[in-house]
């Protein structure tokens, strides 16, 4: 970054005694230095004094004692018109650990638009009714945002952007005294700042001079929290929108329509899924569906490229139908609108959170091809299960339960795998499912898969979204009028684990008006085993990807808005039209074959 900028601010009252010391430390860094002389007695200011010789040194002077957010208001206010792009907050107590400085400052560097906290380490001198207090704080933090994101909004060891931040103060009455650190971390998450902490070692020095009041301060601070929380309600549909956002984040590159599905952040973290958990089971389906739509609201009116996908997906489905002179065999009677699509979308995300907690029971499904699901589960057969981002997979879970326990490995292909399943263990210890992280359909996976399968375990790919790695090995397929790229992956794997393969529907019934929600569970045979001649190969696999398109968009007219790929199907990232694109990717593909064969 060719702006960045920085500056050091330091708030002092009464530390005479340790400014010299402090100071020192950082004038090896080279950057300025304000110290805001926040109406320290005669000892400090004679101390101060001294130090204005100091050529990077500028002293701010208050009048009378403002506390430390109003010095540090001061600072900060200050360094922003002098033009710094950063303000690196040290207390002037000597607590912090300035070896930690250039983490905090490369930390700046890396990300520009975020707030750089430090994440305290406490040795044996911590006061311990701090120390566990601290704590309280934490909980009340999170509540306040709806989200884990800040790490510890205490420690007054930071790197704040200036722009944000002075848009914050310029936005929002901000605490002048000990409120101050948490209250305006607060506020710029509410603003959409994000944060990023670093560890860093603190320690209390002995004879080391608090100003804070264990009455006055914590009064102040307890009544900053019941406003922060109370200013939080109305915010409460942007803050959880935050966890569905698909937006790049300020230091993204910006997304473009032709951009691979992988590239947009993944909907939903692991700790935004937390957070859906706990609402969910606090306030039950109901009142989250209140919210959720809420949350819709905000998103699609925000959401600018998801509701352009949702769009064009819709318009496609429509023209598809009036060429096919057929009828959307459409169950729910709302309208095929964006809105009503994202909506969809996330009574699915509740669908999932009711499935891991095992909320899904077998009464709620009706299985069609019940034969075939008794065939599986009678014989304890290990299967390949093709699936599709539509409807919900998690039903899967909610069948594989009917009469015996079936272990349920999903290939995924994003970094989180080790983390969902950790968070899905926690919500429901009996669950059935694993996730597996995988970047490429290797030797190693597909070894690892034949195992699972051998132990009667059900393997779950999906077929409808193009690889992240190797996005032009890819088979075109006509679905819905068009011709759009199918990756090859799913199916050479299911060619190379040489088991019988399914298809997997979960589709929830919209018309149904009851507050339990049903769903239509569609199980059926794909092939008793895909078999690709060498000779034929690509001829084969043409056939068999086409066959699954043709299921895939059978279902697809039956549900149009339990379609959830966000992005343009009938599109790669690079490619500018289809209209050649079957030739051009069979070529790849016939090439990628024989560079296989070799």
């Amino acid at each position: 970054m060719t702006d960045f900028n920085p500056c050091f601010v330091i708030p002092c009252y009464n530390h005479g005694s340790t400014m010299a010391a402090v100071i020192d430390s950082l004038l090896p860094f080279g950057y300025p230095i304000f110290v805001v002389d926040d109406g320290s007695n005669a000892t400090t200011k004679a101390e101060l004094a001294q130090l204005e010789s100091i050529e990077s040194l500028t002293l701010i002077t208050l009048g009378i004692n403002q506390g430390k957010g109003g010095a540090m208001i001061s600072g900060l206010r200050h360094a922003h018109l002098q033009g710094f792009s950063h303000a690196i907050q040290i207390d002037a107590d000597g607590q912090h650990d300035i070896a930690a400085i250039p983490q905090l400052i490369e930390g700046a560097r890396q990300y520009p638009k975020r707030l750089i906290s430090g994440r305290p380490i406490y040795d044996e001198s911590v006061p311990k009714a701090r120390f566990y207090g601290r704590y309280a704080t934490h909980v009340w933090v999170w509540i306040e945002t709806l989200s884990l994101e800040i790490q510890d909004s205490m420690c007054g060891f930071r790197a704040y952007p200036l722009q944000a931040t002075i848009d914050t103060l310029n936005q929002y009455d901000i605490g002048k005294r000990m409120d101050f650190d948490t209250e305006i971390m607060v506020k710029m998450y509410w603003q959409g700042c994000r944060f990023h902490f670093i560890k860093t070692n603190v320690f209390y020095p002995e004879g080391g001079i608090s100003h804070f009041d264990a009455l006055h301060d914590n009064i102040r601070i307890s009544k900053m929290h019941t406003k922060l929380f109370f200013g939080m309600l109305p915010r409460i549909p942007k803050l959880i929108a935050r966890h569905f956002s698909t937006q790049p984040s300020a230091e993204s590159e910006p997304q473009s329509s032709g951009q691979h599905w992988a590239k947009s952040k993944e909907r939903g973290t692991v700790l935004g899924i937390k957070l859906l958990m706990m609402v969910y089971a606090l306030l039950g389906r109901p009142v989250f569906n209140l919210i959720l739509k809420l949350v819709i609201s905000y998103y699609y009116r925000t959401g600018k490229s998801v509701r352009q996908a949702s769009e064009q997906f819709l318009k496609q489905i429509q023209e598809y139908a009036i060429q096919q002179n057929i009828s959307l065999d459409h169950s729910s009677t709302l309208p095929l609108s964006s809105y009503q699509h994202l909506l969809s979308f996330g009574k699915t995300m509740l669908d999932k959170l009711a499935g891991w907690r095992g909320d899904i029971k077998i009464n709620d499904l009706t299985i069609h091809g019940q034969p075939h699901f008794d065939h599986v589960i009678g014989n304890k057969q290990g299967i390949v299960i093709l699936g599709s981002h539509l409807g919900n997979l998690e039903l899967c879970r909610a069948l594989g339960r009917v009469r015996s326990k079936v272990t349920i490995n999903a290939l995924v292909f994003t970094e989180h795998a080790e983390r969902f399943n950790r968070v899905m263990k926690a919500v429901n210890p009996d669950s059935s499912i694993n996730l597996i992280q995988v970047n490429t359909l290797g030797p190693d996976t597909a070894i690892l898969l034949q195992q699972k399968l051998e132990q009667g375990e059900w393997v779950v790919i999906v077929g409808d979204r193009t690889s992240t790695t190797k996005e032009h090995r890819v088979v075109w397929a006509d679905f819905l009028g068009k011709p759009a790229p199918f990756p090859q992956g799913p199916f050479m794997l299911a060619t190379v684990l040489a088991a019988p393969v399914y298809l997997l529907f979960g589709l929830r019934d919209d018309s149904n008006s009851n507050k339990r929600p049903r769903y239509d569970v569609y199980f059926e045979p794909f092939s008793e085993q895909i078999i690709l001649p060498r000779k034929q190969r690509m001829e084969a696999l043409q056939a068999v990807v086409q066959q699954y398109a043709h299921r895939l968009e059978h279902f697809t007219m039956k549900a149009p808005l339990q379609w959830y790929n966000f992005f343009n199907f009938w599109q790669l990232s690079e490619t500018e039209s289809v209209s050649n694109a079957p030739d051009n990717s069979n070529n790849s593909s016939k090439q990628d074959d024989n560079s296989e064969s070799k």
